[in-house]
């Protein structure tokens, strides 16, 4: 399961999506997010959901690749559906017990389940499409209007990346770690939830260990590569904007504002 996690991984390709300014890709991804969160119709998310698979499409990722980081998510994806439809108020559809299924708290969870899956598998492909330093670049270019007032604008934009690009890092070393107490006999496929919790507390203690240590290390060889900051600090490829990334951030744009307006309209499904 835990490889199936693609948030901080890179999937090496050419294509469209791919050659965009990492700016463009940063400032679609939180309209992305904002359109989102913004939207309560449900015809809005057909339109999202064939904004992705035109963006699929174009950045030449596998369906199965693109959507696979959900799968670790359907317990909460679950959890949220049952919370909302069990918890909400309106026109009682079933009853047990003291719990009431309302048509109300049903089309709330499914617009909540809906919005996760669609903001786990979009923000994914931020890095999907993106490499680490391309995403430095594209962050820190962002932040540059920040720095008159003092924001330190390159070292937020490296943590930021190396947070990133750490998490398949230590997801890969956590199943390391798991399959070496597998190997001595430990559970971590019991049914009962309690005694997988339990389980997974022993992962604790060698994973912290492994990232100070590979944490030790990066911080080694950026000093041995003489790494002081952003301070005077040039690039052999600078990133510029090209009329393909103009057309692409206005269109996009205009479509994402477009489906937020939706929310002005006469109700509607």
């Amino acid at each position: 399961m835990l490889k199936d996690i693609t948030l901080g991984q890179y999937y090496p390709t050419e294509s469209f999506v791919h050659s965009l300014d990492p700016r463009v890709k940063i400032l679609l991804t939180f309209l992305f997010m904002i359109a989102l969160f913004f939207v309560d119709k449900f015809y809005p998310y057909a339109l999202v959901l064939l904004f992705f698979a035109l963006v699929v499409k174009f950045s030449k990722i596998p369906v199965i690749y693109a959507l696979k980081g959900i799968k670790p998510m359907w317990p909460l994806l679950l959890i949220t559906f049952l919370v909302n439809a069990f918890l909400g108020k309106g026109e009682i559809l079933a009853s047990f017990w003291i719990i009431n299924i309302t048509r109300e708290g049903v089309i709330q969870g499914l617009f909540m389940v809906i919005r996760l899956t669609m903001l786990i598998a979009g923000t994914s492909f931020l890095t999907l499409t993106t490499k680490p330093i391309e995403l430095t670049d594209g962050i820190e270019k962002l932040l540059n209007p920040f720095k008159k007032i003092g924001l330190p604008a390159h070292e937020i934009a490296m943590m930021m990346s190396i947070a990133l690009r750490f998490i398949p890092t230590l997801l890969e070393e956590t199943d390391k770690i798991m399959k070496a107490q597998m190997a001595r006999g430990a559970d971590f496929e019991s049914k009962k939830l309690i005694e997988r919790a339990k389980s997974l507390i022993p992962l604790l203690v060698p994973l912290f260990i492994s990232a100070f240590r590979r944490a030790d290390e990066l911080a080694m060889a950026m000093e041995a590569r003489c790494y002081r900051g952003g301070e005077g600090r040039t690039r052999m490829n600078e990133i510029l904007f090209d009329r393909y990334d103009y057309m692409v951030f206005v269109a996009t744009t205009v479509f994402f504002v477009s489906i937020c307006l939706t929310r002005y309209l006469p109700y509607g499904v």
